[in-house]
């Protein structure tokens, strides 16, 4: 990202024409714009390697970016373009945001000035991070009789699913990027990225592919051995807006 969207094409055109075999190369034009991507990132279960941002853009500056940013991808390399008169802000985001580099304008020849950068945080970053399966996540209350019949309903239907608790951090990252918070859990979120706020039988049924009628439905505990149906609740579906790319990088497939 960048306050000057001709100087972002060139750090990106430099960027895919070295890694752009290995790694998927993503900008965006401002703060926003690029949160907005972070967080569809995470809810699809995708990694991102390294994040690069210029100090100087619209509405938020690069440091106030990384700060939020590295709220949804802790493991994310960070760094910062800026200009020569901005280093005293560089200097500081290497305490507040925990920096790992940042670099100068400008950054021509790339061989010298720029790709040395990428190059080690990416060897970091690859020795770090380990692959996970892309699989569904149910972020709710520890003790929530709720929670633990959303998670019952996936087990008896043979549905690989990672249980994230609310207060801790990764549930809470997760919530934030589904744009919920803990009055309506649990929260489902399938392999694809789609996710479900407070889901009825059919709703996840229909979230994690289930191709035939479920072999457990989804009810209270309390009417399981009564006849009847069970009580719904509310179709609550979150939802979310395909936003522009940022400029990071991320592991292909």
């Amino acid at each position: 990202m960048d306050d000057d969207p001709g100087v972002s094409r060139s750090v990106a055109r430099d960027l895919r024409r070295r890694y752009g075999d290995t790694y998927r190369i993503v900008r965006a034009e401002s703060g926003a714009t690029a949160l907005d991507t972070l967080r569809e990132l995470k809810l699809r279960g995708d990694r991102v390697a390294v994040i690069l941002s210029d100090f100087r853009m619209p509405m938020m500056n690069g440091i106030e970016f990384l700060e939020q940013a590295m709220d949804v991808y802790p493991g994310a390399r960070r760094v910062l373009l800026t200009a020569y008169a901005d280093t005293d802000a560089a200097i500081e985001a290497i305490n507040v945001v925990d920096l790992d580099h940042y670099l100068l304008k400008p950054w021509d020849p790339p061989e010298e000035k720029l790709y040395p950068v990428p190059d080690e945080l990416l060897e970091a970053w690859r020795n770090t991070e380990h692959r996970t399966a892309p699989t569904t996540k149910v972020v709710g209350h520890r003790w929530s009789a709720r929670s633990s019949q959303v998670r019952e309903f996936l087990a008896r239907n043979h549905v690989p699913y990672r249980w994230y608790s609310s207060d801790e951090p990764e549930g809470q990252r997760l919530l934030a990027a589904a744009g919920q918070d803990t009055e309506r859990l649990p929260l489902v979120i399938a392999a694809d990225g789609m996710a479900l706020a407070e889901p009825s039988e059919p709703d996840l049924a229909a979230l994690v592919g289930l191709a035939t009628t479920p072999t457990e439905e989804l009810r209270p505990r309390r009417h399981r051995r009564r006849p009847g149906r069970a009580r719904r609740s509310p179709r609550t579906a979150s939802c979310w807006q395909r936003a522009c790319p940022i400029a990071s990088w991320r592991r292909r497939a």
